[in-house]
């Protein structure tokens, strides 16, 4: 391909800067003549080519449009969300739920800077399936910060978005991905929902008191983890995840994840109410 966004190494070696980072991803050092390049690693910041972008520009102004075209295009299909959506395999995530990631695998380095250059600062988060690769139900994170370290590594923040299924297990260049389709909580209404409100209002309690009964040390270790448990919501339906707290609490019960999976996939709140109560009783 024709030099796209060429950048030069400290020991003069010239790359397109995404061939030049997915290199880096996997050894700090010049593709070429292989002299290290921890320390611009380190800065993350590499030198723009002027007089390669003016020549090519000048020169082949038709093939660098061509270029420009395949890399647009390549950018539109990495931004869909619903087809192809990048999948983190690691561990439960929730709606609303902090989940921060330690990131050093060459094809999560990958997958989280294609995150950030798209714009759409998200992808999908599973847990491993041993027959599938992942499982068949998962939740949306969303990147709220990446830190870099210094040998390219990253501590991501993210935070719990959308539950997904996952319609169609698949991989793009070592990482897994898939199609998906959202899902959302059933509504109800009459009695139905006024019996749900009364059970909702009865397991937030109950889960209140489970809390505040542990012991402090563990209560500190939630809290800078999780944060503190969200308030009681005055209408549980108003969001299609279903109330926050909810899944605050599932995140913070020591459950195994095969038992955590089953209220991931519910589309109905009362059923995941009274899951809660079995659990907490």
């Amino acid at each position: 391909r024709l030099f796209y966004e060429p950048v030069t190494t400290p020991c003069g070696h010239t790359f397109c800067l995404k061939c030049l980072e997915r290199c880096l991803d996997h050894n700090p050092k010049c593709p070429l003549c292989k002299e290290g390049l921890s320390e611009c690693l380190a800065m993350r910041k590499y030198c723009k080519t002027v007089l390669m972008e003016e020549l090519i520009a000048r020169y082949l102004p038709e093939e660098l449009t061509e270029r420009r075209k395949i890399y647009e295009e390549e950018i539109a299909e990495l931004s869909n969300l619903n087809k192809n959506v990048p999948i983190f395999v690691c561990t439960m995530a929730y709606p609303t739920v902090p989940c921060p990631l330690h990131i050093f695998e060459p094809c999560y380095r990958l997958m989280i800077r294609r995150c950030m250059e798209t714009g759409t600062k998200q992808f999908g988060m599973c847990i491993s399936d041993p027959v599938k690769g992942f499982a068949d139900y998962g939740c949306i994170l969303e990147i709220r910060n990446v830190e870099f370290f210094a040998d390219g590594r990253s501590v991501v923040d993210s935070i719990g978005k959308r539950r997904f299924k996952v319609i169609q297990h698949s991989q793009r260049d070592g990482y897994n991905t898939a199609d998906i389709e959202y899902i959302e909580d059933q509504k109800v209404q009459g009695q139905e929902y006024a019996a749900l409100l009364v059970l909702h209002d009865s397991v937030y309690d109950q889960a209140y008191m489970w809390f505040n009964s542990l012991k402090q040390v563990l209560k500190s270790r939630i809290l800078s983890h999780f944060g503190p448990m969200p308030a009681k919501d005055p209408d549980p339906q108003a969001n299609p995840n279903g109330p926050a707290w909810c899944w605050w609490v599932l995140a913070v019960l020591p459950l195994e994840n095969r038992a955590q999976l089953p209220f991931l996939a519910m589309k109905s709140l009362k059923d995941r109410l009274n899951g809660i109560r079995r659990v907490l009783t």
